[in-house]
């Protein structure tokens, strides 16, 4: 997970998703043991993490924080956008030779399901998300804002 100033992914050079101002980019890996639970798990987390503090939002016009707010925010206390990108390479395994394996990462019959939980529950949440495609050759951009990246395990 990214905080971003913006992001966008696109397929065959066509921008399928995308966001401008302040957002979250959300690289989802799927591994043997997940399941639907832990993907709306995961969604929650997102939702709910305070990495938007005041002076940073306080750049962008077009996002308002109430007198009173706590000193840092989530996306969803301040309806933000995300941008969910599924990606097995996150479990790439590098300790033999000079080739990854991605043996820890689900098959796409598992994985895009869970994918999709994970976009279900931020929707249920009230957010606006834009996706990849899953199983697509995909192009990614953002602004990485910060830098902040975050590792999440929900399990």
């Amino acid at each position: 997970m990214q905080r971003a100033i913006d992001g966008s992914v696109s397929v065959n050079f066509e921008v399928i998703g995308s966001f401008t101002g302040p957002g979250v980019v959300i690289f989802v890996g799927v591994t043997h043991t997940d399941t639907v639970a832990s993907a709306r798990k995961l969604a929650e987390k997102i939702h709910g993490l305070r990495i938007f503090d005041q002076e940073f939002i306080s750049q962008f016009d077009q996002v308002c924080v109430a007198p009173g707010s706590p000193r840092e925010l989530s996306a969803g206390e301040l309806g933000l956008p995300m941008l969910v990108i599924s990606q097995f390479t996150l479990y790439a395994s590098m300790n033999k030779g000079r080739r990854p394996t991605w043996d820890a990462a689900a098959p796409g019959e598992v994985a895009e399901p869970l994918v999709e939980a994970v976009v279900e529950k931020l929707r249920e949440l009230g957010t606006h998300v834009s996706q990849g495609k899953f199983g697509a050759d995909m192009n990614v951009s953002l602004t990485n804002a910060g830098p902040m990246t975050l590792i999440i395990d929900v399990d």
